[in-house]
């Protein structure tokens, strides 16, 4: 029989999509940095040329910010964290209702990474509030191993060197907090 207990606290991540980062950095940082904690990592921007799903609606020429946030969270916050970056989409969004960026929140663990999102689909499992976890990533063998689904720029070194950065902290946090 397996025993119910609760999971250590996962490092939250996020990413940032946009191509009009002018309208909106460094307030939105300091937005996240009240809602989630201090972030504890922020990459450059970092081209986004795996899709042209976003053009139409955030313009072009696309880039991402990877963002990592000190202070650990309970796994079962994602739905409300995600609520809570759709309410700033929301906010910032253009007078047509168009987002002037994306903001795709997340968890890493030793284990995995799993995507917060509002859509539905065959690997995605229901938390609550209308939000769904993606397992996107799985990390064994040494690194980050893709699934059937996983989202191309996720599947590539780029973005999963940025990951591994993310991970490799919250190894070091986990380690110092058992220490405790």
């Amino acid at each position: 029989m397996s025993v119910p207990r609760e999971p250590l606290p996962a490092k939250l991540f996020l990413s940032i999509l946009s191509a009009g980062w002018e309208a909106f950095w460094p307030g939105l940082l300091k937005k996240l940095n009240q809602a989630f904690g201090e972030a504890d990592y922020v990459s450059d921007p970092i081209d986004f040329v795996q899709t042209s799903y976003y053009d139409k609606e955030l313009g072009t020429p696309i880039s991402r910010r990877v963002l990592g946030f000190e202070e650990l969270v309970p796994q079962d916050r994602l739905p409300e964290i995600k609520l809570a970056t759709n309410a700033l989409e929301e906010k910032y969004a253009r007078k047509d209702g168009n987002r002037i960026f994306n903001l795709d929140p997340g968890l890493i663990t030793l284990e995995r990474l799993v995507l917060a999102t509002g859509k539905d689909f065959t690997h995605r499992i229901y938390l609550g509030q209308g939000i769904r976890a993606d397992l996107t990533l799985i990390y064994t063998g040494g690194g980050w191993q893709k699934l059937p689904w996983t989202f191309p720029d996720y599947a590539g070194p780029e973005l999963q060197a940025h990951l591994t950065r993310l991970r490799e902290a919250y190894k070091q946090e986990i380690t110092r907090e058992r220490e405790k």
